[in-house]
Parts: C-alpha cells; structure tokens; sequence
C-alpha cells in the first residue's frame, strides 16, 4: 500500500482548491492511504473526504501568537510525533512556503513540492528532495492537480476537478424552504458587496419564492447579516455554526451567492451553484473553480463591483 502524506495547511480557500488531487491520486493509486497535516481551524475540511486516511491538525497561527508559552512548545513536539510517526512513500507539500516546507522536513520519505521559479516562497523549494516547474500563470486548482502529476508520474489531468466531499454533520437548525445562501463575510473590508446589494438580491429571490439564508463567523459579520436581513422579509440569520455544519447547510441549497472568501469555494466543492462576487481581487487565478458536477461564475474585478442585477441574471442562468 502506498503511503502518502499532504501537506497543506491554510487558508480555507486554499485547503478547498487542495482536495482534487485526493481523487486524482486515488484514480491511478486505489489502495493509496493518504494522510494531510493542516491548520486546526480547517481540519474539517479534509475530514469530508472519504479519500484522506488521517487529518493530522497543526496550529501555527496560534503558535506564533504564544511562541514562548510552555504549553506551545509541547503541542509543537506533540505535532512533530505526528508527521514523523511513520514513513511515508511520497510526502507533497502543495503550499510552497517556507512553513509549509519547515513542516515537510519533520516527516520521512521522499520530498516533493514547486521548485524555486513556482514556490510562493521560493526559499520552500530547499526543503524537498524532488522540486517541480509549474506555471505560475494558471489557476491555483490546476497548479496543484499539475504538482501532483508530477510527483506521483501520472499524466496531467485535463478534465474538470472532482472535490469529493460530502457534508455530514447535522446544523443547529432545520431550513426547510427553499433557500440561496449569502456568503458576505470575508477577510478584508474591500472584498465586502455593499449591504444595499445584498438587499437587493434578497428582494429579487423573493420574487422567486427563495429565502437568504445568511451565515457569520464574527461580530461585525453578524451585525451585516441583521442589517441585511432587517430590510428583508425573506432572509434568515443563521445561529453561529462550525465549518462541518455550514457545510451541510451550504449543501442543501438551491444556489450560493458568496464574496471572495473561502465559503464560496466550499459551495463550489460541494457541487452547489455558485456565483462568486470580486471587488479588490482578480479571480482570474484564485476565483471559484467550478467542478464537475454544478456550475460556478465569477463576476467582478478589481474596483469592479457587480451590480445586483448582474448577479441575479448570472443566477438565474446557472439555475
């Protein structure tokens, strides 16, 4: 059997255009077991492919916050036990960054990652015995579905990505009409879509009998969402969920409505309609990469935000 190790650890959006490649791999290796050290606030992720053997958490962003704490360092060793606890056949780091490589060289087994030229951090590319060229000028998706290949010497896939998850935790609530959710949280206040369009959206799915359905993760998020749904007869706030909940209330949706964050790459896996919004970032590299099995459009650009009736006929098309 053939044992593999992944690694890639944030952000969400990035831990979502990863997991292709667990399909990809296990077409040319069935009987491949796949282990993937990520982010503990991710783990979830991963943990919906039926395809990942061990999910193996790190905390690198709490770390850094109590680097001299005693209690850090012992999970940073507990962490350590874990990669290295066994020989693997393959290691991948999909990252190409220096923690990503720094994570890859406590592991055994043969190292593999971007070279120099393709590594985010081109310093990453010291820490695996095999690096790889790939064009940086395609999108993230396709770049690490090209990692893979390379590394594990099969031929570059071409066809559309198969994520491969499936949500299965249960929510805290029960939706039962029909519903669109609205993904307006995001890292940065420049990604945001204005309140009033998020409004006038909702006002259009009215028409179609659709409820918005609005999750939050912060405070300022869940205030949007109530001012949002305050002009609204038709939206819900949803209680605060985990990433395995929202996934199964993201599945169950007609469609997802999302701004640049990773929630609307996770509608994407999860085979839901998805119109993804840009307003500071192109997503010509990093937008919403649609899989095999529903359809996804990116609208916006940088300093260009889509109108709510560009995003309610792009709707109704992948409808």
């Amino acid at each position: 059997m053939l044992k593999l190790l992944i690694v890639k650890t944030s952000s969400l959006g990035d831990v979502i255009h990863n997991l292709p490649i667990i399909h990809d791999i296990r077409t040319h290796y069935p009987d491949a077991e796949i282990d993937w050290v990520v982010e503990e606030s991710f783990a979830d992720i991963p943990k919906l492919h039926p395809g990942v053997n061990r999910v193996i958490p790190v905390a690198l962003r709490r770390w850094r916050k109590a680097i001299f704490s005693k209690n850090t360092w012992s999970e940073i060793k507990a962490a350590k036990r874990s990669v290295s606890q066994q020989p693997y056949d393959v290691i991948l780091d999909t990252q190409g960054l220096i923690k990503s490589g720094v994570i890859t060289s406590m592991s055994y087994g043969h190292k593999h990652g971007f070279d120099k030229k393709s590594a985010r951090e081109p310093l990453a590319s010291h820490f695996y015995k095999t690096s790889h060229l790939v064009a940086r000028n395609q999108h993230a998706v396709a770049r690490i579905r090209t990692l893979a290949a390379l590394s594990f010497g099969y031929p570059t896939p071409t066809d559309l990505p198969n994520y491969g998850i499936a949500a299965s935790a249960q929510p805290s609530l029960s939706l039962n009409a029909p519903y669109v959710v609205g993904l307006h949280g995001t890292s940065r206040d420049s990604k945001l879509w204005p309140v009033t369009h998020w409004v006038k959206l909702g006002m259009e799915l009215a028409k179609l009998n659709l409820q918005l359905v609005l999750p939050w993760a912060s405070t300022a998020e869940f205030q949007r969402a109530q001012q949002i749904a305050g002009a609204l007869n038709n939206a819900i706030v949803l209680p605060k969920q985990s990433i395995a909940q929202l996934a199964t209330i993201i599945s169950q949706a007609q469609a997802a409505v999302g701004v640049d964050t990773g929630l609307s790459h996770l509608s994407v896996a999860l085979s839901i309609p998805t119109v993804a919004i840009y307003t500071d970032t192109n997503p010509a590299l990093t937008g919403v990469y649609a899989g095999a099995h529903a359809p996804a459009v990116n609208l916006g650009n940088i300093n260009i935000i889509p109108e709510p009736i560009q995003v309610m006929d792009a709707l109704k098309n992948i409808l």
